[in-house]
């Protein structure tokens, strides 16, 4: 079922996006045009791909156990990958637009939060191969199929947590000097997202990107969003609908746009 405040606010959206010939800042203007707006076909997609299509087909039954904030350990699921997969994952494009964008960073490390099945992962890991990586996902099950996964595409340069993101984050941050990448993926309560941003703001620096997932699935969702882009230390936020972008760079004016994709 469409959710009706969702076709809303997509159609507000539209109404207000712009593509790269409305975007006169030079920096909002290379990304757009060189990063987002890069639809050509990469090698490296192909081989993420064809796993995204057997996870389709898979009838496995695993158990989801959302060990989210706010949960203690909630009634567990039995759902079946194929399930999972064709609900939860994202599309194809908006995953090779995080591959182009992590690229284009080039960071030392990425953290993920929220692994899910490990495609989006992938993805990550295959855009910067010399990066530390660190994804951090709640269901123990769903880590296994992710972990699987990535087995599957040789894939070394990364570190899979399981647990709480509200006990494993803080951690994580701690334990790193700078964060040059972060992304949040799925559904969170407004606090939660609003406490990602504020534990991460202190080692975020002027080539930093952090990424939020979903920012109009929810009025809480929305709000954060506001508020994230309403903070004084943030200069640069792209609305790209499905995922909205978070620049500090201390010499930047501060610019809101909302991008086309």
């Amino acid at each position: 079922m469409i959710n009706l405040q969702v076709a809303v606010d997509f159609l507000k959206y539209r109404l207000k996006a712009k593509t790269r010939h409305g975007v006169h800042s030079p920096f909002a203007y290379r990304l757009v045009d060189q990063v987002i707006y890069d639809f050509h076909a990469k090698k490296i997609y192909s081989d993420i791909e064809k796993l995204r299509s057997e996870l389709f087909l898979d009838v496995r039954s695993i158990t989801i156990t959302d060990l989210g904030v706010g949960s203690l350990l909630s009634k567990n699921k039995q759902k079946k990958v194929s399930t999972l997969a064709r609900n939860i994952l994202k599309p194809a494009r908006l995953d090779q637009l995080i591959y182009r964008l992590a690229a284009d960073v080039n960071p030392g490390n990425i953290i993920e939060l929220g692994s899910c099945l490990g495609i989006k992962t992938a993805y990550l890991a295959k855009a910067a191969p010399n990066a530390r990586i660190i994804s951090v996902e709640r269901c123990p099950e769903t880590a296994e199929i992710a972990h699987e996964n990535l087995d599957k595409l040789h894939i070394q340069n990364l570190e899979l947590l399981v647990g709480n993101f509200d006990e494993l984050f803080p951690e994580v941050i701690r334990n790193s000097t700078e964060l040059d990448f972060v992304l949040i993926n799925g559904k969170h309560p407004k606090e939660a997202i609003l406490n990602y941003f504020r534990w991460c703001l202190p080692k975020l620096g002027g080539n930093s990107l952090m990424i939020f997932d979903d920012i109009y699935r929810n009025k809480g969702m929305k709000d954060a969003w506001e508020q994230i882009k309403a903070h004084p230390e943030v200069s640069v936020t792209i609305d790209l609908f499905q995922i909205g972008l978070v620049f500090v760079r201390k010499a930047q004016a501060k610019e809101d746009f909302v991008i086309r994709f």
